[in-house]
């Protein structure tokens, strides 16, 4: 077992012997008592206030992160680098790009899309300017669409949703006269819009989109899984509009496409399936001011092993969603676990997101706040 895998109050036993100290001795540096430290270091008592992790950590000569297993920690912020994303969208001249294989292209496109779904943020800035310049070279449709949908969806989570319009827009054009690839493309033009607050625009793309794909002739699992996913985007653009019925209805079509798809090949990369319809409609709910049902959906469906299953980026950002379903019921504790859950997840998807800060702050407000989410705020510098 590594220090990383330990309960915390072994790792208070370990730094208390590594600092040559008794129970006893501990215990009197805290102003507690040798029985509070000996329940604290063998489970019994609970450690789940920061300021007290904090007053351990400085009695211990430790950082507080050490004792709650966090020495290495996901760099907190938006990652650098958007500015050179903003500057390979703005090249039109790409006679100078490298030519690469159709294939070479393509396996850099996939480990851009595993980086995405592994929230892997700071990585995917870095790779995402020269694989703009390499799929802009090649003009390859499908590749190009790719390329523009991902560098879309990471600009939306990075707090630069118009830019990410911009993005999706181009995808968009890419796609052509090509119906699957513009209603791929549709799904990144609704996730800019809402993120925009122009949810009656994303909810048209998206009804217009889901309607092209899934009235035409026979398509594959695969295509249907992208018109359910158009048609969960125009659930939450709808009840973003505050028209709930329509939200209701659009979740119930795409439930109806979902329960006929069973282990087809993602090749859209939607993620979607009866699960994503169920986390939907637990935002749908929470959105239309009904959080108890929401909640109470929300602790069924994380049970399930194909939520285990679902991409970390996934997870991570509906856990930071839920966040707010917690609040709206006054339920501190249950928010700042659902964070400190989205951070064991994808710890990019909270550390590097404006919005998952704003999350953050709301639940820090408490008093006093959760240890998991005051370490956070410490993180992403919401506290001095």
């Amino acid at each position: 077992m590594t220090n990383d895998d330990l309960p915390i109050g072994r790792r208070v036993a370990r730094w208390r012997v590594r600092r040559s100290m008794t129970q006893q001795m501990l215990a009197d540096r805290l102003r507690r008592s040798k029985s509070w430290v000996d329940k604290v270091e063998r489970g019994v008592r609970a450690l789940d206030r920061y300021s007290v992790i904090q007053e351990l950590a400085h009695v211990l000569r430790v950082d507080p992160e050490v004792l709650l297993g966090q020495q290495r920690p996901t760099p907190a912020g938006t990652p650098d680098g958007v500015d050179d994303i903003r500057a390979a969208l703005a090249r039109y001249d790409t006679l100078q790009a490298q030519e690469q294989t159709t294939e070479e292209v393509r396996r850099q496109v996939g480990y851009a899309w595993l980086s995405y779904q592994h929230a892997h943020y700071a990585q995917l800035v870095r790779v995402l300017p020269g694989l703009l310049d390499t799929t802009q070279g090649a003009q390859t449709p499908e590749l190009l669409v790719e390329a523009y949908r991902i560098t879309s969806s990471l600009l939306v989570k990075l707090g630069e949703a118009n830019l990410g319009w911009l993005a999706a827009d181009r995808a968009m054009s890419a796609a052509g006269d090509d119906p699957i690839l513009a209603a791929t493309a549709a799904i990144s033009v609704a996730q800019a819009l809402r993120a925009s607050g122009r949810d009656r625009l994303a909810l048209a793309a998206t009804l217009a989109a889901a309607n092209r794909i899934t009235s035409g002739p026979q398509r594959s699992a695969g295509e249907w899984a992208v018109g359910g996913t158009l048609l969960l985007q125009a659930a939450l653009a709808a009840v973003g509009c505050g028209d709930t019925h329509r939200a209701d209805e659009l979740i119930d079509r795409a439930a109806g496409i979902a329960a006929g798809l069973r282990g087809y090949d993602d090749v859209h990369r939607t993620s979607f399936g009866p699960i994503a319809v169920e986390l939907a409609r637990v935002l749908v709910t929470a959105q239309r001011g009904q959080a108890v049902e929401a909640l109470q959906r929300h602790s069924t469906v994380v049970r399930r092993e194909a939520w285990r299953r679902l991409p970390a980026e996934y997870r991570g950002a509906y856990l930071v969603d839920v966040t707010r379903a917690y609040l709206q019921v006054g339920d501190v504790r249950g928010a700042a676990r659902a964070l400190v859950d989205a951070d064991s997840v994808a710890p990019a998807e909270v550390r590097c997101r404006p919005l998952a800060r704003t999350v953050i702050a709301d639940v820090a407000r408490g008093h006093p706040a959760p240890a998991g989410v005051a370490r956070l705020a410490n993180l992403v510098g919401l506290t001095r």
